[in-house]
């Protein structure tokens, strides 16, 4: 890389994360000392800050100094986001630039394994599938196929982020404060589809999240122009969390009336909100469309429609990319340097989580 290939990346990283830190040039520029037109000739790359302003820039912008100089620049393309109306650009740039951190790591350790490893499986959609889906039937269908086909059964699914992991999709968290405007986005690096979620929704609504995604993956190219694609994946994702063989073996097959109670019970036992437990109730025709809206009344008057009763769904973590690390170090691929640089730690942390307390890495003999 020459000096203005150098200047023009780091110009470009630059600009990236003061919008995902929400901060205008005048802003940063107040924040290290320097003017916004210093701000403007390092993103247009044409100067490079000196080692004591990039430390400055980096602290504001809560970002190592390698961010600046990362080799790897990947493309999140095909990115859908799951938002509310009226979420604003500046959120967007946040969330979106923070999820850019992430699959940037991501590629890194990807190509610092050698060919002949493949640490994450390629996703790939089982095979006759249909090619046609044109009713609410259709779609129950294929998401009781989607789970047969993968092993799943009719039980609760335990953790949707390693049911996707384990099958090629990575998903990722975002720490992002979104004030309920963005449940997360979908997009695609190269072959690797991603899939991201927002740390600040309770598990069942992150779950619901990534079955939805799911469903734009397995609907994509399938369904009819009588379908809108927003509902269809929503369909898809209380039919693949909670299929409705399962639904009327727990809660029956036709229902005068509904408990509250059952539902919440039902909600910690599958991982779905109990609003969406209640269409599936109406979907799956246990219950008639007068329960379901005199249902609906009460779960407005309670406030439960913002938040639900009782304890929330425990959020799932994902741990694939931490593992993936360790694995690199354990083999000799990366050294501790690296391995901190990835996992975005100082090398004095990185060191006290390796020990566990003390204890030195295992060697194989």
């Amino acid at each position: 890389m020459d000096s203005q290939e150098r200047l023009t990346q780091f110009g470009q990283r630059l600009l990236r994360a003061r919008k995902a830190a929400g901060l205008s040039m005048k802003a940063l520029a107040g924040h290290v000392g320097l003017s916004a037109n210093a701000i403007k000739k390092y993103e247009h790359g044409a100067n490079m800050p000196t080692s004591a302003n990039l430390l400055k820039l980096a602290k504001a912008l809560e970002v190592r100094t390698e961010y600046f100089f990362r080799p790897v620049n990947v493309t999140l393309e095909r990115v859908e986001y799951r938002k509310r109306s009226g979420t604003s650009q500046a959120l967007l740039n946040q969330v979106t630039g923070d999820v850019m951190d992430q699959v940037e790591r991501w590629a890194e350790l990807l190509t610092l394994y050698p060919d002949s490893v493949k640490p994450v499986p390629a996703f790939a959609l089982p095979e006759a599938l249909p090619t046609q889906v044109s009713t609410d039937a259709d779609i129950e269908a294929l998401a009781e196929q989607m789970r047969n086909a993968w092993a799943l059964g009719m039980n609760p699914i335990p953790d949707m982020i390693d049911t996707l992991e384990a099958r090629g999709i990575q998903v990722i968290t975002t720490d992002v404060p979104a004030n309920k405007k963005v449940d997360g986005l979908a997009g695609k690096v190269g072959d690797m589809h991603v899939v991201v979620i927002s740390s600040n929704y309770p598990g069942d609504r992150q779950r619901f999240t990534l079955a939805h995604e799911l469903g734009h993956l397995v609907l994509h190219g399938r369904l009819s122009e009588s379908l809108d694609e927003e509902k269809a994946c929503n369909r898809f994702a209380g039919a693949f969390l909670l299929p409705e063989a399962a639904l009327r073996q727990q809660i029956g097959a036709h229902r005068s009336a509904i408990e509250p109670r059952e539902l919440y019970m039902l909600k910690h036992e599958f991982g779905v909100s109990m609003m969406a437990i209640l269409v599936r109730l109406r979907q799956c025709g246990v219950i008639s469309e007068a329960l379901y809206k005199q249902t609906l009344l009460a779960f407005n008057g309670a406030g439960w429609r913002t938040k639900e009763p009782g304890d929330p769904y425990l959020q799932e973590q994902t741990i694939m990319f931490e593992q993936l690390v360790y694995r690199a170090l354990s083999e000799g691929y990366i050294g501790e340097s690296k391995a901190a640089e990835l996992l975005g730690q100082s090398l004095s942390h990185f060191h006290r989580e390796r020990k566990l307390g003390g204890m030195d890495a295992i060697a194989h003999q």
